[in-house]
């Protein structure tokens, strides 16, 4: 690592072979949201910012419940899973009815795996080992029913070879589930070509958007993805509790998810007591009563992601990247990821040494990041990001740094998170 003085010429301000852009128009949105007033928060990859107008939807809520009651339901909350789908929907490119709300992806998820039939010839699942692990557990799982997980190896830890990927994907592949961006280090993979040789061969494809909503842009039908999954809690600053189901549309009429419940089914309120008549829309694959409070809060976040616009947002995030690998690069610290900003989803993520307990000692000082083990320190700039906080970032980051050698002799050895 170099002394700080060799990094910085002047305080916070970066010594002058950087380019930085004169303005920027996205910056006006910070006043949106209040965190940003007392901390350098770098952190959207994992929670992103809270709206200021996510209290009045959450009082909005509050005050439906409390004035209307049992009427809510007839009178929006029943749609709510496709009404604020739909504002999903606007952002990766899906049509109208075609996103549905779920609890969280890992529902999403186990929802359309219940929706396959894993006996037979062609019962394979194909994915990436850098898979979310919380996918990776659903996957296992359905090893029970016969199905068979077939995971590719990455070479180095963080990006996952396209022709192996590839390769791995044949006539026995039921499905393929791929992250648009990988979780750890932020590469985008090739969904195009995954999508094109599973369909060559007859697979399905359910693509991971947790990474990327919001700060890539995707079209899933573009693509012609056959199912996509999310959550809002990163760029779509819709905070937990409010995941997203994307199925497309030719699917609606033949698969049945055994993950099901009253909502799926085609007459809900007949409470019928035999097999489930399924919805002949989305709603198919909806399962139990909806998170309504999450759903509420989720809107605002993706109004403003919406308003602003990906490919806006996405320039920024390019632009901010670079920037910030740069600064790394002069401080001697390595990038634990795409260094070429084209593969390189909204995070950087640096190798640094008690990783842990350096993102415990920013957070002291309120530059938020988090750290992930086998990855390193994740950093993610937003919209609402300016170029001074990584400035500010890069130098808190430094000295923490170099005062870690002496606090590790007193200091007791903290769990990764």
């Amino acid at each position: 690592m170099r002394p700080i003085g060799d990094v910085f010429a002047r305080g916070h301000e970066p010594i002058a072979y950087y380019t930085r852009m004169a303005a920027d128009d996205l910056l006006h949105w910070r006043s949106e949201f209040p965190i940003l007033a007392n901390s350098v928060y770098l952190v959207s990859h994992s929670l992103g910012a809270m709206p200021r107008r996510t209290r009045d939807r959450l009082d909005e809520y509050a005050d439906t419940w409390a004035t209307r009651g049992v009427r809510a339901w007839s009178e929006g909350w029943w749609e709510l899973p496709r009404t604020v789908g739909d504002l999903i929907g606007r952002i990766i490119g899906a049509g109208p009815g075609e996103v549905v709300m779920h609890q969280n992806q890992s529902i999403a998820q186990a929802t359309v795996l219940s929706a396959m039939d894993w006996r037979g010839p062609r019962n394979g699942i194909v994915t990436e080992r850098l898979n979310f692990t919380s996918n990776l557990y659903l996957f296992h799982a359905v090893e029970r029913e016969g199905a068979r997980l077939v995971t590719v190896a990455s070479d180095d830890g963080l990006t996952v070879p396209l022709d192996r990927l590839l390769a791995a994907i044949d006539e026995t592949t039921r499905l393929v589930s791929v992250s648009h961006v990988i979780f750890k280090s932020a590469f985008i993979q090739d969904i195009a070509a995954v999508i094109r040789r599973a369909h060559d061969v007859g697979a399905l494809v359910l693509v991971d958007l947790y990474q990327s909503a919001g700060t890539v842009p995707v079209d899933v039908r573009a693509l012609g993805a056959d199912f996509a999954t999310g959550g809002s809690v990163k760029w779509l600053c819709g905070g937990p509790g409010a995941g997203y189901l994307y199925v497309r549309r030719e699917h609606w009429g033949t698969l049945q998810p055994r993950l099901t419940g009253w909502m799926a089914h085609r007459e809900p309120f007949a409470f019928e007591d035999r097999p489930i008549d399924y919805a002949e829309d989305a709603y198919r694959f909806l399962n139990g009563t909806p998170n309504v409070p999450a759903l509420y809060a989720a809107r605002s976040g993706y109004e403003i992601v919406h308003e602003i616009g990906v490919p806006a947002i996405r320039a920024k995030s390019m632009r901010q990247t670079q920037y910030l690998v740069s600064l790394a690069d002069a401080a001697g610290i390595r990038i634990a990821g795409p260094r070429d900003v084209a593969h390189r989803g909204g995070t950087v993520t640096l190798d640094v040494p008690s990783g842990y307990a350096i993102a415990s000692a920013l957070a002291a000082r309120d530059v938020i990041v988090d750290y992930r083990p086998g990855a390193g320190i994740r950093v993610a700039p937003h919209f609402y990001t300016s170029d001074e906080e990584l400035d500010t970032f890069i130098v808190e980051l430094t000295r923490a740094m170099a005062a870690q050698p002496a606090r590790a002799a007193t200091a007791t050895t903290s769990a990764a998170y």
